[in-house]
């Protein structure tokens, strides 16, 4: 589903928050994931609903036909619903992966001009510093995390290292048909005598 956040709503949203969804004649209560929505076969995680920009949403339902018009409310304390987003339904797709990116950083332990040894577990990823230096891990050294880091250019001592992590997010298995009704907001009408 591609949504886009509501001009007229204020409210924010994070991801995995319970909403509702009102899709065709189904509506029903999910925990939506938000990711980008881009070409890439493995979008990145959103933690929130922005209004900038389209977000594709991500939730267990039953199968719906494609192109089908989206609204997405929040049902606030007082029983009202707000409508937060609105979209459309893009694919239905079992196997779409939804990615979270973690960062480590650790600091030289040692450094010999374009060697150093840093503190961080043992992966066979691709380094980088803040300062824009890239490398990547040699091998590791005795049990306690360390290991031997290789880097393009000289390093420095106040330089942090940093490594992308990434891991896919599932969403919450909380799909409930029965949408409780909202209140209405309108003030009852006074005969004039």
């Amino acid at each position: 589903m591609v949504v886009r956040h509501d001009p007229g709503s204020t409210d924010s949203v994070k991801a995995k928050e319970e909403l509702i969804f009102h899709c065709r004649s189904r509506h029903c209560q999910a925990s939506p994931l938000f990711s980008q929505h881009a070409a890439a076969d493995k979008p990145k995680f959103q933690r929130f609903l922005t209004a900038d920009m389209a977000l594709a949403v991500t939730i267990y339902l039953p199968i719906t036909f494609p192109h089908s018009s989206l609204l997405l409310f929040k049902q606030e304390n007082n029983g009202m619903h707000n409508l937060i987003a609105t979209g459309h339904l893009l694919l239905v797709d079992p196997n779409r992966m939804v990615i979270k990116r973690v960062v480590l950083s650790g600091h030289p332990f040692k450094i010999c001009t374009k060697m150093a040894v840093d503190v961080q577990c043992f992966k066979p990823v691709k380094l980088r510093t803040k300062w824009g230096r890239r490398g990547h891990i040699q091998e590791p050294l005795g049990t306690h995390g360390h290991m031997k880091c290789s880097f393009v250019g000289k390093l420095k001592s106040q330089n942090a290292e940093l490594m992308n992590l990434y891991k896919r997010v599932f969403t919450k298995w909380t799909y409930d048909p029965s949408v409780p009704e909202p209140i209405s907001s309108t003030v009852p009408q006074v005969g004039m005598e």
